[in-house]
């Protein structure tokens, strides 16, 4: 169950370290923040949770550092408790519910960056069709968005809804996150799809979860063109290959 919730909530393609400025040392946040979270998270409403949040946040935490290094460990922590007999998968489900709703308030509370936004960049993110682990494709639009990229975002969707939406407007890059080890099997001819119907004819595709982040080379072997570790990383590898893609195009023209 832990590994469940850590592959729900926190893919590697998208969240390990803050995005952004250090934190200063009073702004620091601590472990005893992270089961606090989680408790409160089993306990109360979103909207008390929330209030808990914004007192952490007053302790001059940064938004990046709450998503990242502390709701993100806090779900992970739902599962460990469900492991060890502390909560049942109902309590857990709730849990991540409000932790949900947290991360949607919280994300709408950091700043943009419109540096990438200026140049265009277009990012689509979906978790893999039959996937119905979607959290992780919601954290990494927020990261994507927030930094300057113009993003879309399908959950629940099924694999004819991904490819009208990929063949019917301009795409950059296209992000599928991956849960389970079942999906991976799927995932060659999903992206061999997105490539043949896509408006792009350079459109990157990177793909995200705990089997990418134990075998990365795996991201090529499925016909991605890459993976990343952490956030921080996920943005930069996204941005080279845009570049490296509009490049070739260029030459070619």
């Amino acid at each position: 169950m832990s590994t469940l919730i850590e592959n729900e909530i926190i893919p590697r393609l998208m969240i390990a370290h803050a995005v952004g400025a250090p934190d200063s040392a009073e702004g620091r946040a601590v472990a005893g923040d992270i089961e606090t979270l989680a408790r409160l998270a089993l306990q109360v409403n979103a909207d008390a949770l929330l209030r808990h949040v914004d007192a952490i946040l007053a302790r001059r935490v940064s938004v990046e550092t709450m998503m990242v290094d502390l709701i993100a460990p806090a779900a992970r922590l739902l599962g460990v408790y469900w492991e060890e007999d502390r909560c049942n998968f109902v309590d857990v489900t709730m849990g991540l519910w409000r932790l949900q709703e947290v991360v949607r308030e919280v994300a709408a509370r950091m700043p943009f960056d419109r540096r990438l936004a200026a140049g265009g960049r277009r990012a689509l993110f979906a978790a893999i069709p039959g996937d119905q682990h979607t959290f992780g494709a919601i954290m990494i639009d927020e990261v994507f968005r927030h930094n300057g990229w113009m993003t879309d975002l399908l959950v629940d969707c099924a694999t004819p809804e991904l490819l009208r939406c990929i063949s019917g407007e301009w795409f950059d890059l296209a992000g599928l996150t991956v849960s389970c080890d079942s999906h991976i099997a799927a995932l060659p001819s999903i992206i061999s799809a997105l490539r043949s119907v896509s408006r792009n004819p350079g459109l990157c595709i990177m793909v995200g979860g705990r089997v990418f982040a134990t075998d990365p080379d795996l991201a090529q072997r499925v016909g991605a063109d890459g993976t990343a570790r952490d956030a921080k990383l996920a943005l930069k590898v996204a941005a080279d290959l845009v570049r490296v893609r509009e490049g070739n195009i260029s030459a070619c023209s």
